[in-house]
């Protein structure tokens, strides 16, 4: 009767595990992201010789902003410039805040080598108090193919 029970159970769980999983695909792309599809990372195409060559690349004027000491409930934003080292278009899919409070606004064409784009992040203090370390994770088409820029405060509470 035990084994009964335990084959039960066990029939139970794996039902149960295969009715959670209805097909639906989660994902943390926000649906403004740009589609993959049109994302071409040239270091899968290249013909010859060392595949990374030919791959944009950033390079951020400043990876890290420290807004220093702010009053709760105050809005800041700062933007980070970049521009394209790499020798391929630098297209940006998308760019996710740690948290809610952290909002990146970036650019959706494609930045070509030489030129320069803006990502600009927006910090809500409301509900933070003390330090606070927060980040945004760009996700394009580089080597590899994240890249994190974060902020930095101090909240304090309004007297």
């Amino acid at each position: 009767m035990i084994h009964t029970i335990k084959k039960s159970l066990a029939l139970f769980f794996a039902i149960t595990l295969l009715a959670s999983c209805n097909g639906n695909k989660s994902s943390n792309v926000p649906e403004n992201a740009i589609n993959p599809d049109v994302m071409n990372n040239p270091a899968t195409a290249a013909p010859t010789g060392n595949p990374k060559d030919n791959v944009p690349v950033y390079q951020f004027d400043f990876q890290e902003h420290d807004f220093g000491t702010m009053t709760q409930g105050e809005k800041v934003s700062f933007a980070y410039r970049f521009r394209n080292v790499g020798k391929a278009d630098l297209i940006i899919r998308s760019a996710n805040g740690s948290c809610g409070c952290t909002v990146p606004e970036w650019p959706k064409d494609p930045i070509k080598p030489g030129e320069y784009g803006i990502v600009n992040v927006t910090f809500n203090s409301e509900g933070k108090e003390g330090l606070q370390h927060k980040t945004v994770t760009l996700i394009g088409n580089t080597i590899p193919n994240t890249y994190v820029l974060s902020v930095k405060a101090n909240v304090i509470k309004p007297e």
